[in-house]
């Protein structure tokens, strides 16, 4: 549907003129714009995030324009009294529009920035997540940079034919892994939930090499293909075996931190077709690849592959959707694999694509629990200890042949303490305080802002004080207010704390860590301690990691989330697929849980077919959809009045939710409800949603909503 913009008056003749001269001289001498005489009524969208004027708006493209006024181009319009920008989606005849029309007020460029499978694949994302087409073109296309775009050349660079690789393929140890490359070859769609084997080569995790052989076959068949991968480090181990494969030159790599410039300088070799293939971090999953014939998606149950902004899309989800529009095949790989990679199998969208048990034995490192039997009847300690002593032993072993890797889940020293005496949580100020704000007991009072914040009390050091995770404050005379004791101890140890423990056991060895405060990308093939929080794990020069320990697995798994389980196994196999094959890894958590018997088997299917099983029993998503509505409580309330609810559509809550704040206060004013529909209802509830978003925001409601759908965290 496209319609015009809605005035009640007409614009001054002054607001119509253009603020391109030859435009602004032609109505000086003539009193109106001429219009081009082919075409002459440009659709575009404007960089509006109003969910009410999500649509495209009609403009007349004067006659200076014609040439440069392409589809897919950037132009400046006048919009409610306002220049805005926005794109030019196509040129018609006529509008439907009775009144005239107000003309493009620029071009800013030429350049088709907005293909018309992405301008698609953006109006399918923005239904599927209740969002508006401007906020997804944000996500997908870049920013201009003129000289960027002005250094590069326009026409197509040909380029020689991809040669088939030739040396050891990753493929070998998969029964169907060439019968897939060569449906990519021949120029077919396969789709494939793909579990990767462990594994190191030359420096990077095997997995790299995998995927840069499936997109030259795709490359040979004459078509393009998009990697999406969770971080930059993930980015450069498939951009280092993309030119091993392919050779230089052949795809770019998309990162956040290359800067404007040259980030849409890559981005530009794509949709001029310099290059056919592109890997990159989540925003990459829109990448203007020509002709695509292949999408991967690797590891995707990392949450970074979930978009922080509005609509909040997942690059999974995306490129599921783009590859089925495109009629392009689908790599989701990973070690793990997730409840929702699982529902395209059991729909059968998608295939499985897994290694024979031959290879997963030849190549997997041998895992065992902490706490089986047999440890405990040598060490009846081992299931208390942090480290008993079978991980000593494994330690200890690891690094007469290498370094050895050591996966703690918190960063930090101390990131969680709690009272040493009587075992409660050590909080900010968490102390009794009457109405006025004002403490009841004691010789002093506390302001409001200090006593109410009850943020969680941490150590950044040995010989630090305790502070404030919330609002940073130095807690130096904290006192327990259940039993008096100025006196802390952990709840979890993080990082640097076991790099300085383990430092301490083995004085003469090398200790590094990797973590938010430094990410290694590789480590030297040489004895060393490597401590790292799960995701940061160094990948070693030479044939992996000679030992494991992953520690502190109950922190892990007693999240309170619904992904807790899927979740530890991810991170416990990304860390293992690193180690040597048959390496010795020791996981501190009950052998009898479920994900530890899924790591000592390496037998991610199986578990995630269960997770999935039990979500359909119990209507969890994937097996539902789900929306969740967070605001103030009188702005949720009215957009649940608002919406036109499809049937069967189950409304929980709307509950407080705790928000945290920095500027010393405690709980916000917030409150969340969910809405879960099943599956096929899915369209049907974003529509609603989306409509419902659009009334508020044509009443100009001052309360924001956040809606939503399909979420990834808070559940």
């Amino acid at each position: 549907m496209c319609v015009t913009e809605p005035t009640s008056d007409p614009h001054a003749q002054g607001d119509l003129l253009a603020a391109d001269p030859a435009v602004r001289a032609a109505a000086r001498g003539r009193g109106a714009v001429e219009a081009a005489g082919r075409v002459p009524v440009a659709r575009v969208v404007v960089d509006n995030p109003l969910p009410h004027l999500d649509r495209p708006f009609d403009y007349l493209v004067p006659a200076v324009m014609d040439e440069r006024a392409v589809p897919g181009c950037r132009v400046r319009v006048r919009f409610a009294g306002k220049l805005v920008d926005g794109y030019l989606l196509d040129r018609v005849e006529e509008s439907g529009h009775a009144g005239a029309l107000a003309p493009l007020e620029r071009v800013v460029s030429p350049e088709p920035v907005l293909t018309a499978e992405i301008a698609g694949l953006a109006r399918a994302v923005a239904d599927h997540y209740a969002g508006t087409l401007a906020d997804v073109l944000r996500l997908a296309v870049p920013p201009r940079h003129a000289r960027a775009e002005a250094a590069l050349p326009m026409e197509e660079v040909p380029a020689a034919p991809v040669e088939e690789w030739r040396g050891a393929s990753a493929w070998d140890g998969y029964p169907v892994g060439r019968s897939f490359l060569t449906a990519l070859a021949e120029g077919r769609a396969p789709r494939a939930v793909w579990g990767a084997l462990p594994g190191v080569r030359e420096g990077r995790p095997e997995w790299t090499y995998a995927v840069a052989e499936a997109v030259g076959a795709t490359l040979r068949g004459g078509r393009g293909a998009v990697v999406v991968v969770p971080d930059g480090k993930d980015v450069a181990h498939a951009d280092a075996a993309l030119t091993a494969v392919l050779g230089p030159g052949r795809h770019v790599a998309l990162t956040a931190d290359l800067g404007p410039a040259e980030r849409y300088r890559r981005w530009l070799r794509a949709l001029r077709g310099h290059v056919r293939a592109v890997v990159g971090t989540r925003a990459a999953m829109f990448a203007p690849v020509r002709d695509l014939g292949l999408a991967v998606v690797w590891d995707d149950g990392d949450d970074l592959h979930a978009e922080r902004l509005a609509p909040y899309p997942h690059a999974r989800d995306v490129l599921v959707l783009r590859a089925h529009r495109a009629g392009a095949g689908l790599l989701v790989g990973g070690h793990a694999r997730t409840a929702e990679a699982t529902r395209l199998v059991a729909a059968g969208w998608a295939r499985t694509l897994t290694a024979a048990r031959a290879a997963v034995r030849a190549h997997a490192p041998r895992v065992r629990p902490a706490g089986d039997d047999a440890e405990l009847a040598r060490d009846e300690a081992a299931r208390a200890a942090r480290l008993p002593s079978l991980a000593w032993r494994a330690l200890r072993r690891g690094l007469e042949s290498g370094p050895v890797l050591v996966q703690v889940p918190r960063r930090g020293y101390l990131p969680a303490l709690a009272c040493q005496g009587c075992r409660a949580p050590a909080r900010c100020g968490a102390v009794p305080f009457a109405r006025d704000g004002r403490l009841p007991v004691g010789p002093g009072t506390v302001p409001e802002a200090e006593a109410r914040c009850g943020g969680p009390l941490a150590l950044r050091g040995g010989h630090a004080a305790p502070y404030c995770r919330w609002c940073g404050r130095i807690a130096g005379d904290w006192r327990c207010p259940s039993c008096g004791s100025p006196r802390v101890r952990a709840i979890v140890i993080g990082a640097r704390r076991t790099a300085e423990e383990l430092g301490r056991a083995f004085p003469s060895v090398t200790v590094r860590t990797s973590g938010r405060d430094g990410v290694l990308a590789t480590v030297p093939d040489a004895p060393a301690l490597v401590v790292a929080t799960p995701g940061a794990e160094p990948v070693p020069e030479g044939r992996g990691y000679a030992a494991g320990v992953l520690l502190d697995g109950w922190a892990l798994l007693g999240r309170p989330d619904l992904r807790a389980a899927e979740e530890a196994l991810r991170r416990w196999m990304n860390a293992a697929a690193l180690l040597r094959p048959s390496a010795e890894l020791v996981v501190l958590a009950d052998s009898a849980v479920p994900a530890v018997q899924a790591l000592v088997r390496w037998d991610p299917a199986t578990h995630a077919e269960r997770e999935l099983s039990e979500r359909i029993d119990l209507a969890f998503p994937p097996a539902v959809r789900l929306a969740t509505l967070t605001g103030a409580p009188a702005a949720v309330r009215e957009l649940l009045a608002e919406a036109r609810l499809p049937a069967g559509a189950q409304v929980l809550g709307p509950v407080p939710v705790e928000a945290r704040r920095r500027d010393g206060g405690g709980e916000g004013e917030l409150e969340r409800a969910l809405i879960r529909v099943g599956r096929p209802g899915g369209a049907a509830l974003a529509a609603a949603l989306k409509g419902a978003s659009g009334v508020r925001s044509a009443r100009k409601a001052a309360d924001p909503v956040r809606v939503c759908v399909d979420p990834v965290e808070g559940l």
